[in-house]
């Protein structure tokens, strides 16, 4: 059975067909797949009144342990953004009472942020389902495929990150 990108390569092979088009037969595929998941992923968040970030943010901060609070910069590195958009980010999560954030009393050019009662319980109550959800995104692999997909991935993204 042949989706888009088959299509994709069917042209170009048609248009130029001295061309080695085999890299968008993987590329293409994880641009699309990619975006799907993606797809899959925000509507199960919004589904349950949050952002995808908003989840990241709060299960980065769950992961730290009970009552630790992270540095922006801790958070930044984790959630791959700039400071000023996890400030932003930051900041309409304390608005929804789901992170407080304080100055460090160590350093107080620092500051640290951490999980309410609320955002640790809403962290707590989503991740069930939302690890439900991926299993049924990927759901047309068999576990052994899965985890070959895995293996692999993990290697490609090694290499790309290197």
């Amino acid at each position: 059975m042949d989706d888009a990108v088959d299509t994709v390569i069917a042209r170009w092979r048609a248009l130029r067909p001295e061309l080695d088009t085999a890299p968008i037969g993987v590329v293409l595929r994880i641009f699309r797949a990619s975006r799907l998941l993606e797809l899959g992923i925000k509507d199960y968040f919004e589904a349950n009144g949050l952002e995808p970030w908003e989840y990241d943010m709060l299960t980065t901060l769950l992961r730290a342990g009970d009552g630790v609070a992270l540095r922006m910069s801790d958070l930044a590195g984790a959630a791959m953004i700039s400071p000023g958009a996890l400030t932003n980010r930051i900041d309409r999560l304390v608005a929804k009472g789901l992170v407080t954030r304080a100055t460090d009393p160590e350093n107080r050019r620092m500051v640290r942020t951490a999980l309410t009662e609320e955002g640790s319980r809403v962290a707590h109550s989503l991740i069930e389902g939302h690890l439900a959800n991926e299993l049924d995104l990927v759901g047309a692999l068999s576990p052994d495929e899965r985890a070959q997909l895995e293996g692999l991935l993990r290697k490609l993204l090694l290499s790309l990150e290197g």
